[in-house]
């Protein structure tokens, strides 16, 4: 509740500046329920029990105009999974460089994917959410400076987008919430777009920093290779200061009633318990008056490499003869480290591949209607879920 009264303080503010600027207050929210089909299955913050919570959501966007080139934004949002606390999402300043070229600085996008800036407007795409395979990260705002520049590269519309800053944030690593700090995050953002057709890229790289201390066997796997003198391959479990990168590439086509979309993306950070993650979409849609049909094509399939593995050595030569790298020294039956290392970079692997049929309906000017049913299936432990979700995107 004091969240919520703050952000409505502030925006209050922001109403009663001086009348030389220019306010604009946009809003959008999405009512979305759902539930697994089975007993005890969870997928997307859903369990077997209808909900609303997850992933339904209000939202408030206020821009100011500040004359002489400078406005100033600010997007507040409620979200169902937060008891609807109001939060800043995003609070930047903007100013216009040239016709074509603006600088902005404060808490923005991290601009990983097609959607990114529409993240959280449901009304924008035309799924109950965008593909979760790719859209996996579960961070995507940070703070710093980014360039946007649009242009005309012969007859494509060009626009670039260069960002550098940090987050400092916690994120699902290795436990649900990790407090995590991605330090001189640095990136570029470029689309190209002709008529019906669009293409994508993009790549970030940062310094990572991730706290494990939520996770006791990892901490406990660190300390005990330490222990034994094996920094080096405790320092490639741990997660400090290490090189990371994301990278994506996509295109869209929207001919008449025909729609597709597709995205490809990777993540890493390098020698650290995190696997590679490597994922992508293919979406067809159809358009047929107000309606549209869509299929969704999902493959995700994270792994760390084979080089990773068996470099915890099975003992170690003393003044007293060979001692055994295990987690109690004096008894042969104790557990061996290499093998608890190889188990927890096997436990990051991931395989699996989802498919989707939904429908959306504009049934107002600025609302519209959706179903989703989606099924998940896991490689690994030969399972799958499903999920049924319906849902009202509205913008204002």
């Amino acid at each position: 509740m004091k969240k919520a009264l703050l952000a409505l303080s502030i925006v209050t503010g922001l109403l009663s500046t001086s009348a030389s600027a220019e306010i604009r207050i946009n809003g959008f929210a999405s009512i979305t329920a759902g539930m697994t089909l089975d007993d005890g299955d969870t997928l997307f913050g859903y369990n077997d029990e209808f909900s609303l919570k997850p992933e339904s959501l209000f939202a408030l966007q206020v821009s100011a105009d500040l004359q002489e080139k400078l406005s100033a934004t600010a997007q507040i949002i409620a979200r169902g999974e937060n008891d609807f606390d109001a939060e800043f999402e995003w609070a930047y300043i903007t100013y216009e460089l040239t016709e074509n070229t603006q600088l902005s600085a404060g808490k923005m996008r991290i601009p990983f994917y097609r959607y990114s800036d529409f993240l959280d407007v449901g009304y924008a795409y035309r799924w109950i959410r965008p593909p979760q395979s790719v859209y996996n990260l579960s961070f995507s705002t940070y703070e710093g400076l980014s360039l946007l520049h649009n242009s005309t590269l012969g007859e494509w519309d060009s626009s670039l987008q260069l960002m550098f800053g940090a987050v400092d944030d916690d994120i699902a690593a290795v436990s649900s919430s990790d407090a995590a700090k991605l330090n001189d995050t640095l990136g570029f953002n470029w689309t190209l777009s002709k008529d019906w057709f669009s293409a994508r890229a993009a790549y970030f790289i940062s310094e990572a920093t991730i706290d494990l201390s939520n996770s006791a066997q990892l901490s406990a796997l660190i300390g005990g290779l330490n222990g034994f003198g094996l920094t080096e391959q405790a320092s490639n479990l741990a997660i400090d200061e290490d090189d990371a990168y994301f990278a994506a590439i996509g295109f869209s086509i929207d001919y008449e009633d025909i729609l597709v979309d597709a995205e490809y993306t990777e993540f890493e950070v390098d020698n650290s318990i995190l696997a590679k993650q490597q994922q992508y979409y293919v979406s067809l849609g159809y358009r047929i008056d107000e309606w549209t049909l869509s299929l969704t094509y999902e493959d995700n399939d994270d792994d760390n490499d084979a080089s990773e593995f068996n470099t915890v050595p099975t003992s170690i030569t003393t003044q007293l003869g060979p001692i055994p790298v295990s987690t109690n020294p004096t008894d042969p039956n104790a557990p061996l480290l290499r093998d608890l290392t190889n188990f927890a970079l096997a436990s990051q692997s991931a395989a699996d591949n989802s498919y989707s049929v939904g429908a959306r309906y504009n049934f107002h000017p600025a609302a519209a209607f959706k179903v989703d049913f989606t099924q998940v299936d896991y490689e690994i432990s030969d399972t799958k879920t499903e999920i049924l979700s319906i849902g009202v995107d509205i913008v204002f």
